[in-house]
């Protein structure tokens, strides 16, 4: 029998059932004022099911009941598809669509959502086009706007550099950052070689590093003007499950900045923000930040400084921070919907 929870303010769809979104849902279960009430994908709902429950402590509590995933507080609604237009959301009463497959990126696709009945649609990726809002929790909260339709709260990757370069930046100013990723690999790329549209993307996951972009640099200046035209980024995506990687490097303009002044800076922020920004003075590698649902856990031990004016910095994250500032930033709106009604 489900437990009794209060009545939920915020009621969620799901787009996209993958990794990013079994943690949203899970991640819900522990947050009364949350419900989810459908669940969109491509996917058999019973081998969804069965994912989610092989990632659970207490599996026997979640279970596929005709049509709907129940779980110890609510069910949802679960419905096969892969296009965001087809889902009535409407129908589910639903106060925000998380769009969680991030394949679908694009304006018009993310209208979609609205077309069929949500208010608001939030994506967990970067857009592809200018959209109404690109929401970091810690950095611009307060931009949020009632009349905001089409969202996105960046990337776990951007997110992760955001929070970092605030920080950093604000002890002095710089003249060029290089931002590299290295990042755990994907589901959309291939554990064996299999003939892809990119040539490096068409290599095994599973056995090589495979240099790749990022759009973060394309992004961060409208979070962060101050450094438009300074950042530019790229990506290795390295044969690990999970848990990924910043390597920061930034040339100040001034040669007295020291390892310890950066260090400060975001140990000072961390103190503002523990939920967003967590400092590891340990020698953690990547396997120590699975189940951190902070944005980035800074890594002190692994600053250093090269030369008169560079610094370079380690910040480590990984998707579970992502799929909670997801629902940060759907709080943020539906509260700000609730204030204005």
């Amino acid at each position: 029998m489900n437990q009794v929870r209060s009545q939920p303010t915020i009621k969620l769809g799901l787009m996209g059932f993958g990794q990013i979104g079994r943690m949203i849902y899970q991640l819900a279960q522990h947050q009364p004022d949350i419900e989810i009430t459908a669940i969109a994908d491509i996917g058999e709902p019973h081998i969804l099911c069965y994912l989610l429950q092989a990632e659970l402590d207490d599996p026997a509590s979640f279970r596929l009941e005709g049509n709907y995933l129940v779980s110890p507080h609510y069910q949802s609604r679960m419905l096969r598809t892969d296009s965001p237009g087809e889902v009535p959301w409407d129908t589910f009463g639903v106060d925000l669509v998380i769009e969680a497959t991030g394949h679908f990126r694009d304006r018009a696709s993310l209208e979609a959502h609205l077309h069929a009945g949500s208010p608001r649609v939030l994506a967990r990726t970067l857009p592809t086009e200018r959209i109404d809002r690109i929401i970091v929790p810690g950095i611009n909260e307060s931009t949020a706007n009632p009349h905001d339709r089409i969202i996105s709260a960046g990337s776990a990757t951007f997110s992760a550099a955001a929070l970092l370069l605030q920080a950093v930046t604000e002890v002095a100013p710089v003249d060029s950052v290089s931002i590299t990723s290295i990042h755990s690999y994907s589901s959309d790329q291939p554990v064996q070689d299999y003939a892809g549209s990119d040539y490096r993307r068409s290599r095994s996951a599973a056995e090589n590093i495979i240099p790749n972009t990022h759009e973060a640099g394309n992004w961060l200046p409208d979070l962060l003007p101050h450094l438009e035209g300074r950042v530019t980024t790229s990506a290795l995506n390295v044969p690990i499950q999970r848990g990924s990687l910043l390597d920061v490097s930034l040339a100040f303009s001034d040669e007295s900045i020291t390892v310890e002044a950066v260090n400060d800076a975001i140990r000072n922020a961390s103190l503002l923000r523990p939920e967003l920004i967590q400092v590891s003075e340990d020698p953690i590698v990547s396997s120590d930040v699975i189940g951190q649902s902070c944005t980035v856990l800074f890594d002190a031990p692994g600053t250093i400084k090269a030369g008169s004016r560079m610094i370079k910095l380690l910040g480590w994250y990984e998707n579970l921070g992502h799929a909670a500032r997801l629902l940060n930033v759907a709080r943020l709106y539906t509260e700000m919907e609730a204030a204005g009604a």
